[in-house]
């Protein structure tokens, strides 16, 4: 009888050792976590302090311009498909050229509105978008006893693109192209016919340069000097920039222009800060009178999360419109509405008689499966909305959709994580720090053994 007891001693001492080191362990990763969600934090507030914030047409202003798109020699009508491709030209010009956050939408048969935030100056904007980028090379031949330059084939089409640099030689600002696959071949035959002779680079119908050819070049590259007194640093800049932007499908023409003052401007802003910092007092003030201790954890959570969204808009960046600013703050609604659903199931389980640890990770497993359905729910309605709406429709959209994302991880990583480190893995002395009662709560099942010789377990988990 005897050594049967020290066994089943030996044998509780080695269980309850390996279950004091795996709680140990477990919290040791807990602690980890909880330094990486620190440094989060402290990246985001850092992104926020020195990253702008964008902002749209409707809270700063900017230019409006209404584009026409025109037949031509070789244009006899407009199609649906061309204005699809012009309007993916000029998203593509604007956004190269350094003017993201543009608007383009459709309107009519042949024409489209395009708003630019934050360029009042209209000659700027205009440039932005009515200029073409027409880069061809010319050869030498005589017509009626005049020489004259003939178009090639080879044209800014066949780029690949264009960087600016300098001449090693005088310094002067040029343009060097590199061309694409075809490109490559067409400029490598263009150069094996006109050696000895000089072939003419024009951009928009200017002569820029015109070399003379002395061997074939094959290697797919070329340079533009500007002739001899080279480009200013301006204009080769300038050329490089429409050049990596492309030539417009379709030619188009600018047929109304103006300047448009912020519609909703700082007062919408202020109001807007106003209405979200109501909402967040009052959410925050809710979970801490509902839930207590983990209300306020929540609430904690809460602040990170609105941390971590906004720097995640200035470092994407996200402009803000008005609508943006509604789908942050409805993003904290369903942000919370996680932590609810985990805090009911925690309850549940401490009601129970589940130990601190075990309600906890229960609680978090029992709730996450709705928390996942209803936020995927959430993101494929953006989707939908982003892909089909409008562009205040897809602001509103977009900055939802990122607040959902963010919201699952701050509900599920960051609470946890802090309830763990907070209440450990003991008992529940205390439930009115849960907003439950001393009778709310029933003891956990024992398995009591009536002989003597067999072991007693406890509170079964």
């Amino acid at each position: 009888m005897g050594k049967l007891t020290r066994k089943v001693y030996s044998l509780l001492t080695i269980h309850y050792s390996l279950k004091i080191k795996g709680v140990y362990k477990k919290m040791k990763n807990k602690l980890i976590l909880f330094w990486v969600i620190v440094a989060i934090v402290i990246v985001s507030i850092y992104v926020i302090c020195t990253k702008p914030t964008k902002l749209g047409l409707d809270l700063v202003g900017g230019s409006r311009l209404v584009l026409e798109a025109q037949t031509s020699n070789t244009i006899a009508q407009i199609t649906p498909d061309m204005m699809s491709s012009l309007q993916f030209a000029i998203e593509n010009r604007v956004n190269k050229l350094g003017v993201s956050e543009t608007v383009v939408q459709r309107s009519g048969d042949k024409r489209l509105v395009v708003e630019i935030p934050d360029v009042s100056d209209l000659n700027q904007a205009k440039e932005y978008i009515g200029e073409t980028a027409e880069l061809d090379f010319r050869k030498p031949v005589m017509k009626d006893g005049e020489p004259e330059w003939e178009a090639t084939g080879l044209t800014g089409k066949d780029l690949s693109k264009a960087n600016l640099s300098t001449n090693s030689q005088n310094g002067q600002w040029v343009v060097d192209l590199e061309f694409n696959t075809e490109g490559t071949k067409k400029f490598a035959d263009l150069t094996k016919q006109l050696v000895g002779q000089p072939m003419a680079i024009f951009f928009n119908g200017e002569l820029q340069s015109a070399p003379v050819i002395r061997e074939a070049i094959t290697g797919g590259r070329a340079q533009i000097s500007g002739g001899d007194s080279g480009f200013e640093y301006e204009e080769a800049k300038k050329m490089v920039d429409l050049l990596n932007a492309g030539a417009l499908p379709v030619p188009a023409k600018i047929i109304e222009e103006n300047t448009v003052g912020p519609t909703l401007g700082a007062d919408s802003i202020a109001k807007s800060k106003v209405a979200g910092a109501i909402g967040l007092g009052f959410v925050m003030l809710f979970m801490a009178a509902y839930y207590r201790a983990p209300g306020l954890i929540a609430d904690v959570a809460l602040v990170i999360y609105g941390l971590m969204l906004f720097a995640l808009f200035k470092a994407i960046p996200v402009t803000l419109t008005l609508a943006g600013i509604a789908g942050f703050i409805l993003s904290i609604g369903m942000a919370v509405d996680a932590n609810i659903l985990i805090f009911e199931r925690t309850k549940e389980e401490l009601r129970a008689g589940r130990t601190l640890f075990t309600a906890i990770n229960s609680g978090f497993d029992r709730a996450f499966t709705s928390i996942f359905d209803s936020n995927m729910t959430t993101i494929i309605t953006c989707a939908i909305l982003y892909c089909c709406g409008t562009s205040i429709v897809k602001g509103f959209a977009l900055t939802l959709a990122l607040g959902v994302i963010v919201s699952m991880f701050s509900a599920i990583t960051i609470t946890k994580n802090f309830m763990h480190l907070i209440f450990g893995t003991g008992k529940l002395t205390h439930p009115a720090l849960f907003g439950l009662r001393e009778s709310d709560i029933n003891e956990g099942y024992q398995a009591v053994e009536t002989k003597r010789e067999k072991a007693k377990f406890g509170i079964l988990d």
